[in-house]
């Protein structure tokens, strides 16, 4: 049975505000939830509607319509669990560090975390207006890969101006990605989905690179954010041979 204050608890972390006052947030589906336990997360509470197998932790065996109370997803899962927002890391000082410019869909931002896990991207650094990562739709979509990539939110532009490395900026209007071999360490900033990289971070850039552009009829305005992300770094990867 979920009692008043844990509906109350878990309906406030769908907010930043309280996520950040609780130090708490949410994980819906037995896998995303195991892929925490495994990677050490400190867990709260688990919700299941099922007997969970090799039981490791206490769980609570609640009713389908009890864990719609407090799902957030259309259609729920069998299981929600409350975890600690763990201690930020420290940061990763050597290989491809991609940055988010203003990056606002949560799907778009959980895709390119489990991107960067994906491709062995170890650290994602956020400007302060991208989407919270632990906001439970971005959760959802990074599938368990939020554990393993150290994501920060900083003043992106003031990073950008105080470092030596190469910045490469994913723009409509550059150099083919093809032709320009990324180094391994440095930045890679993708922007916004509805505007692209500001314009005062393209004044930081030393290199401006772009997704060259097949298709017969030219009419395809631009990538979605996670897509060009997932071209950037499978072009980096390869050329780096990390």
């Amino acid at each position: 049975m979920i009692s008043k204050s844990q509906i109350k608890l878990i309906t406030s972390l769908s907010k930043k505000k309280y996520r950040e006052q609780h130090g708490f947030f949410i994980a819906e589906g037995p896998k995303v939830i195991d892929e925490f336990i495994a990677e050490g997360l400190e867990l709260h509470f688990h919700f299941t509607t099922e007997i969970v197998a090799n039981e490791t932790h206490v769980y609570h065996q609640v009713t389908s319509g009890e864990l719609k109370k407090i799902s957030k997803l259309t259609n729920p899962n069998t299981s929600l669990a409350v975890f600690k927002i763990p201690k930020k890391n420290a940061a990763i000082t050597k290989g491809v560090r991609v940055v988010l410019d203003g990056v606002q869909d949560p799907g778009n931002l959980g895709t390119i975390i489990r991107l960067c896990d994906w491709f062995g991207v170890s650290q994602l650094i956020c400007s302060k207006d991208t989407v919270d990562c632990f906001n439970p739709k971005v959760v959802q979509a990074t599938m368990g890969s939020l554990a393993r990539v150290v994501i920060s939110y900083v003043d992106i532009k003031s990073l950008l101006q105080e470092t030596t490395l190469p910045i490469y900026g994913g723009v409509l209007e550059g150099v083919s990605l093809y032709s320009e071999k990324i180094e391994e360490d440095s930045y890679l900033v993708v922007g916004n989905e509805g505007n692209g990289i500001s314009e005062e971070i393209i004044a930081i850039l030393t290199h401006k690179i772009t997704i060259p552009q097949y298709g017969a009829s030219q009419k395809t305005e631009s990538l979605n954010v996670a897509t060009a992300t997932a071209i950037l770094l499978s072009e980096v990867m390869r050329t780096t041979g990390k």
